[in-house]
């Protein structure tokens, strides 16, 4: 007879722990019996107890059931649903120690990724705590069983949307919003189609794009027009794939923020790329061009340019400057950006930058100076036609640590540069995310 696999059967007593270190994706470490347990919602220093919640092979997993010696890190968490919504998994964390956390976090990967350490650490870049996410996708859910349609992030370690009234970390215009969008959702005959919610916020407009599987009928059109009279939210439509976004009410939304230490004003569609948090990404802006030491006389290669964040400001303070970015739509969007706000020392071409570039026609130009934000899987294939092209000095802006680290290695070990400094930007409090900036000069 065939042997059925069964899952281990958990303990239902509380065990307890004291916990040793933080986990890259914020649990608190223990070891029970030799063996490694992630515990969601634990603090190292920390003696606990904690229900099990998980067993494999190599490691278990657990959340706490009592704290019997707290962290002087720990502080109550803002959010009444913190301890079930995956949307955040550190707000039980003083917001200092959070930082402090991440600083040490990139250091950990650049030394044992990279082998490399910089001169300097920078300051961390810290802004607002609560309201600042700007950029969010919500799941969407009839649950019968509940009789109500559920509008938020996913529960923790789980397949299911969390039970939310309100989100403390999205924007005051829609995080309070989450229960009423619920109901909105319930009283149309397409409560069971649609999937997603997601939001887009710029300085004066919040778009919200709704996921229908289906067209929707006059009735339910009528009704999201009527919310968003009565709201000021803009809402669009989107039936198939992102190309089918379109407004709903009112016809038209211009969606842009500012960029003010450079009088810049930058235009974005919805479902464009942009910095989730405003006001770290003014701040960004301003390291990444403190330390590029830019000047009239500089020429600058922008790699991963998007709609032209860095591009722009860059084109105020250098002689020219090249962006490169392998989606075409915002390439277009950065060249509308240039023309909006009269740049002409600007540049773009569309390039897949994890395919060789050599023979792009941009590779042919000389740059004393490269600022680079890929994305989370880094740009370990372009670091040798960024060596080869010689600059004085690289920015990297990461959203990952480890392939940052990876990269860094390979500039530093591999073709002769020195890490002069690197540190961290709080885009995402309440959250383990790590975006970082570091400097690179030739040596």
């Amino acid at each position: 007879m065939a042997r059925r696999n069964r899952k281990p059967k958990l303990p239902n007593y509380p065990v307890r722990a004291k916990i040793e270190s933080l986990s890259h994706d914020g649990r608190g470490v223990a070891h029970i019996e030799g063996k490694t347990v992630f515990i969601d919602g634990a603090l190292p220093g920390e003696e606990i107890s904690f229900f099990y919640t998980g067993r494999s092979r190599k490691h278990d997993t657990g959340k706490v059931c009592e704290i019997f010696t707290a962290s002087v890190h720990r502080v109550e968490p803002k959010c009444a649903h913190a301890a079930i919504c995956g949307g955040c998994s550190l707000q039980h964390m003083a917001p200092e120690q959070q930082i402090a956390y991440k600083q040490q976090t990139l250091l950990d990967n650049l030394q044992r990724i990279g082998q490399v350490t910089p001169e300097t650490v920078l300051a961390p870049i810290t802004g607002p705590c609560w309201g600042y996410r700007h950029k969010a996708r919500l799941g969407v859910k009839h649950v019968r069983k509940k009789g109500r349609v559920l509008v938020g992030f996913r529960e923790k370690a789980g397949r299911y949307l969390a039970d939310l009234t309100r989100c403390e970390v999205l924007h005051e215009s829609i995080g309070p919003r989450l229960q009423e969008l619920g109901q909105l959702i319930q009283g149309m005959e397409a409560l069971e189609r649609i999937a997603q919610i997601e939001v887009a916020i710029g300085d004066r407009v919040t778009v919200l794009i709704l996921r229908n599987l289906d067209v929707l009928s006059a009735t339910d059109t009528s009704i999201l027009r009527d919310y968003a009279q009565q709201t000021g939210l803009h809402i669009h439509l989107q039936p198939k794939g992102p190309d089918s976004v379109h407004a709903l009410y009112p016809e038209h939304t211009e969606l842009a923020y500012q960029i003010p230490d450079f009088d810049l004003k930058m235009v974005f569609e919805a479902t464009d790329f942009t910095q989730v948090n405003p006001v770290i990404n003014l701040k960004m802006i301003n390291q990444a061009i403190e330390l590029m030491a830019l000047n009239e006389t500089d020429n600058v290669l922008d790699l991963f340019c998007g709609l032209g964040n860095f591009t722009l400001p860059m084109a105020k303070r250098a002689g020219g400057v090249m962006g490169v970015e392998g989606d075409t739509a915002l390439v277009q969007r950065a060249w509308d950006n240039a023309r909006r706000n009269a740049i002409e020392n600007a540049w773009f071409a569309v390039t897949d930058l994890s395919e060789d570039p050599a023979q792009q026609q941009w590779m042919k130009n000389s740059y004393n100076k490269i600022l680079i934000d890929p994305p989370r899987s880094g740009a370990a294939e372009m670091m040798p036609h960024i060596a080869a092209l010689n600059p004085e000095r690289i920015v990297y802006v990461s959203c990952h640590p480890g392939s940052l680290a990876r990269d860094a290695g390979m500039l530093v070990n591999a073709h002769g540069y020195q890490l002069v400094s690197a540190g961290v930007m709080d885009m995402f409090p309440h959250t383990t995310h790590v975006e970082s900036i570091a400097l690179f000069a030739r040596k």
